[in-house]
């Protein structure tokens, strides 16, 4: 089971946003593909933005990067 739960992670993207304001993130589809993304940069060799023990997944690095806001989910019209 994956944690923090994609709801979990859906409130931490879209904390930054104000009230009646669009949503960053819909839907879980939304996460999978930012923290995928993310993954496959960690695996390419960029240097993952926290700490890490032992030997973790990319992936694993990448929700936890998401969790604590040291990524960020970007609309394409920002891109």
């Amino acid at each position: 089971m994956l944690h923090p739960s994609y709801s979990d992670l859906m409130k931490v993207v879209n904390a930054d946003c104000e009230p009646g304001e669009a949503k960053i993130v819909n839907s879980r589809y939304s996460i999978v593909m930012a923290t995928s993304r993310r993954a496959r940069q960690i695996v390419g060799g960029d240097e993952p933005y926290i700490q890490t023990k032992g030997k973790r997944k990319p992936l694993s690095v990448a929700v936890e990067e998401l969790n604590q806001g040291k990524i960020k989910i970007i609309s394409d019209e920002e891109d």
